[in-house]
């Protein structure tokens, strides 16, 4: 079994924000082909505690280089106020010739890249470049959407920024300085700046109801609705919208769940990414009207990167190996059966 860290993770990805924008379209691609294998997440929730959750997200991903697994991720957004992340997360990879579980890789670093480069892929189909994007809600996530947008639009030269606790977006903005040191950050004295100031605007917040319209942004803005739960139905109802996966993203109270309930169809989603990166989903973007992007978030992305950082922390010999984690032939094994004297035979018998 390899065990891959948190920093490990991270030194291994940085640096390879191309590579990982690739990745995720990749994913995307085969999952739109039918690729891929992707049960609904389950959500453990506590009696008594409707803020925090951990979710499981099992999934295979098909392709080249084949890959099964499943990530489990805790989200306490209570953790915020105490100085420590919202989230937390781990991948289990299994290899696909016998099924036993290979890796073990700390994930929290990979989920947040996964969900910006999923975001900056849907603003580089939308977007034509932009000088600049707004951002609500700073935390992990839209720093890693920050990041990949300034990855993917190379014209991005502005952000300007808002969150409930100034001095969380202050922090935010500084630390934004070198991770994006060719984007100028800059804190918005209210939402609404943030909302009208761009033409790109990415909604992050750890908000647990529909709490936002659009009217501040601009008729023809680009809304990467990454916290699914912000806008109102109406402001879905009213925007072209864009998912990643239609019968993921309606579920467990989303905006768009939401908004499934209120009109009994899901004829307001326009396209899926999948089909968009491929060329033929035939979306046409209306003048004038809001494209708001809602990914529900797939555990085949997650696939994608914890492979590629699984098969380069072997070449670098990076991670832990913790030989005897799984039964093997050798004299610590059990055999998987013995010969019975006659008593105990027929004491078996009478227990069953």
């Amino acid at each position: 079994m390899l065990i891959v860290g948190h920093r490990e993770v991270r030194n291994l990805l940085d640096g390879h924000d191309k590579e990982v924008l690739e990745l995720v379209a990749d994913a995307y691609r085969l999952h739109d082909e039918g690729r891929t294998a992707l049960p609904h997440s389950v959500f453990l929730r506590f009696p008594e505690e409707d803020r925090n959750r951990i979710i499981g997200l099992p999934a295979y991903l098909g392709g080249d280089h084949a890959v099964a697994g499943m990530k489990w991720i805790a989200s306490f957004p209570g953790n915020v106020a105490y100085g420590t992340e919202r989230a937390s997360a781990s991948i289990v990879l299994n290899s696909m010739a016998d099924g036993r579980p290979e890796a073990f890789i700390e994930a929290s670093v990979i989920s947040a890249r996964r969900t910006g480069a999923s975001a900056a892929l849907a603003a580089g189909l939308f977007t034509e470049d932009p000088v600049g994007m707004g951002l609500v809600g700073l935390g992990p996530i839209n720093l890693e959407v920050l990041r990949f947008c300034a990855a993917r639009l190379p014209s991005l030269r502005e952000a300007l920024v808002y969150d409930l606790d100034r001095g969380r977006a202050e922090a935010f903005a500084d630390l934004a300085g070198s991770v994006v040191p060719g984007v100028e950050v800059r804190v918005a004295d209210d939402a609404a700046q943030a909302l009208s100031a761009y033409g790109l605007v990415s909604l992050a917040t750890t908000a647990g109801t529909p709490h936002m319209d659009l009217s501040g942004c601009r008729e023809d803005a680009t809304v990467l609705h990454v916290s699914l739960r912000d806008l109102t139905v109406e402001a879905v109802l009213g925007a072209q919208n864009i998912v990643d996966d239609t019968h993921h993203v309606c579920r467990e109270r989303t905006s768009l769940h939401l908004a499934e309930q209120r009109t009994g169809g899901r004829e307001f989603v326009d396209a899926e990414i999948g089909a968009l990166l491929r060329g033929g989903s035939g979306f046409r973007r209306e003048p004038g009207r809001r494209v708001v992007f809602s990914p529900f978030g797939l555990g085949v992305l997650d696939l994608a990167l914890a492979r590629w950082v699984r098969d380069r922390a072997g070449v670098e010999g990076v991670g832990v190996r913790v030989e005897g984690f799984l039964p093997g032939p050798g004299p610590d094994q059990e055999p998987q059966s013995r010969t019975r004297s006659e008593p105990e035979s027929e004491q078996a018998t009478a227990a069953v």
